[in-house]
């Protein structure tokens, strides 16, 4: 089997769906990206990354229970994989070798 390359922001979804843990659903994962990465995203293109992640055996998702804020309606929660956790791992090691190559940096 080929191994499956990650965009930069397929990454980024990937790592926040870790990062969230049970809380992990479109409108939160995108929130959090743009609060914490100051960085503008659309969330039908969350939704399209974590199909794809999905699709790619990265996460499974599931349907949670109804909430009153939204009206009873139920949220669709995703979980990162085992296959995920790997990737996440890999591309945490691949990220640390290239930055250990770059020599200190002083601020002034």
């Amino acid at each position: 089997m080929s191994k499956e390359f990650l965009g930069e922001f397929e990454e980024v979804v990937l790592t926040m769906v870790a990062a969230l843990r049970e809380e992990a659903y479109g409108a939160m994962i995108a929130e959090e990206i743009e609060s914490r990465l100051d960085r503008s995203v659309k969330l039908s293109a969350v939704h399209v990354t974590l199909y794809r992640l999905q699709d790619k055996g990265l996460i499974d998702s599931h349907m949670g229970g109804g909430t009153n804020e939204r009206g009873g309606r139920r949220k669709r929660l995703y979980t990162v994989t085992d296959a995920g956790l790997a990737s996440l791992r890999d591309l945490q090691e691949k990220r640390l070798i290239l930055w250990n190559m770059v020599p200190q940096l002083k601020i002034n």
